[in-house]
């Protein structure tokens, strides 16, 4: 007779809670899903805690409702899973401003992550270039090339077009900039149309062609009662053992599984599983497979993170405008990147008492010294920051929160598809029932984060002789 399978899931964020679902869902009845978290916390960047009595996140705040061909994104569809579906809200203010030249000014429409299709719509921000975009005749991109988006957007629209737009909005994601980040990784959309159309505004047009949306379709939502909840009910649905503050130091193969040594270095515990989600970000990845697969290590260990640090204050009757909230150029000098009105934008976060939140995001890629700075430094730079921007002086907050993320967001250079796609293809090979998910490989955003743990266990289930269901 059969044993049950024996699978471990090491690390405990949505993805690898992701994965545990599927596997409770698809694979044979009795299979034993371990979850191992190094820290205490479930849910890596998916955190609600709480300000002034009221839920607020201290990490992820919302998912895109739908993926890339305009079905259901896997956020929602795991929610509904989970019986969350009618849990789901909606932003109620969905206008956001950029900071120019020390004031607000409204994002234009009609752009894809900053990159316009329309120049006379970005013109009151960002002047493009004179005559740059012009048709030579072949592809922007070649068919297997991958470019910065910075370097593609300057040689078509200039300098203000990426400095005020695209890079605003790339660092709000990514806290890096436009310069540095892979054209396929961070906006395949446009990429796919860019080795076929002539020209960027048309390459633009063509993505948002791809893509339609229903009008007046909500973009984004969230969980009423926090992100949190999406955690707890994935623990339940999952059927899993967790094991809090359990740090995998190292995986060996067996020769019918995998060995994992768990726990302190003076006391480890030795586990003997069928197979491995590895849920982890790449660097504490790397590091579990430099001893069965020194290459494809080699391959995870390049992708870079940036540090972050999220502050949110609780302001008594402010006066904030109607906005969602705003993004920062860098060639502005803010130590703040991006700002969100959380009680104005979320209209079920609205409090009678007229109480505000507001969170700003600190921190870009190769400016971690910034964080060193003391949380109420930090704290005190942002209010003040804050104030500038809106021209009023902002009330003391009654309540406030500092929370760091160190190397939370992926940093992809150009060609970090076509790595990370020969470091899997080479573990496949070698080791079928280890599979890396989420953790920043495939993106960012908790769809993508959703879709890349349920993707791992089914490969997982494939190795292992398929489904019982």
């Amino acid at each position: 007779m059969r044993q049950p399978w024996r699978v471990a899931v090491v690390g405990g964020g949505i993805a690898g809670l992701a994965a545990a679902v599927r596997l409770r869902d698809s694979a044979p009845a009795g299979t034993e899903i371990t979850v191992y978290e190094q820290s205490g916390v479930l849910g890596g960047k998916l955190r609600t805690g709480e300000l002034a009595g009221q839920p607020v996140e201290f990490g992820a705040e919302s998912f895109l409702m739908r993926d890339p061909t305009g079905a259901e994104s896997a956020a929602v569809a795991l929610a509904r899973r989970l019986g969350l579906a009618e849990k789901i809200v909606h932003p109620t203010v969905g206008q956001a401003a950029l900071v120019i030249d020390g004031g607000l000014r409204p994002i234009p429409g009609g752009t894809l992550v900053g990159v316009p299709g329309d120049l006379d719509r970005v013109a009151a921000v960002a002047r493009p270039a004179a005559d740059a975009d012009t048709d030579g005749g072949r592809p922007l991109v070649g068919p297997d090339a991958d470019v910065s988006v910075g370097a593609l957007v300057r040689s078509r629209f200039g300098n203000e077009v990426v400095e005020r737009l695209v890079d605003p909005m790339l660092g709000g994601v990514y806290a890096g900039r436009a310069d540095d980040l892979s054209l396929v990784t961070t906006m395949p959309a446009l990429a796919r149309t860019a080795r076929v159309e002539h020209t960027l505004v048309g390459a633009v047009r063509a993505a948002q062609a791809a893509a339609p949306r229903a009008p007046g379709a909500p973009v984004f939502g969230t969980l009423a009662g926090g992100l949190s909840t999406l955690i707890e009910a994935a623990v339940t649905a999952s059927g899993a053992t967790v094991r809090r503050d359990a740090a995998v130091r190292e995986l060996t193969p067996t020769g019918t599984g995998w060995r994992l040594t768990v726990g302190p270095t003076r006391d480890p515990q030795l586990v003997d599983v069928d197979a491995v989600v590895l849920a982890v970000p790449a660097r504490p990845a790397a590091r579990l497979l430099a001893g069965p697969a020194p290459a494809v290590a080699a391959g995870v260990g390049a992708l870079d993170y940036a540090s972050v640090a999220l502050v949110t204050m609780a302001l008594p009757q402010p006066r904030l405008p109607e906005l969602s909230g705003f993004l920062v150029p860098s060639t502005e000098g803010l130590l703040i990147k991006a700002a969100t009105f959380f009680t104005t934008k979320w209209g079920h976060l609205r409090r009678p008492d007229g109480l505000a939140l507001v969170r700003a995001s600190v921190g870009r890629y190769g400016e971690e010294a910034h964080l060193q700075r003391p949380d109420a430094d930090l704290a005190a730079t942002v209010h003040r920051e804050l104030s500038a921007v809106l021209g009023t002086p902002l009330p003391a907050p009654v309540d406030g929160h500092v929370q760091r993320w160190g190397g939370a967001l992926p940093q992809y250079a150009p060609g970090h598809a076509d790595r990370l796609a020969a470091a899997r293809t080479a573990l496949r090979a070698a080791h079928p029932t280890l599979v890396l998910a989420g953790a920043g490989y495939d993106g960012v955003g908790i769809p993508v984060c959703v879709r890349s743990g349920e993707t791992a266990a089914e490969e997982i289930i494939t190795a292992l002789g398929g489904s019982a269901r």
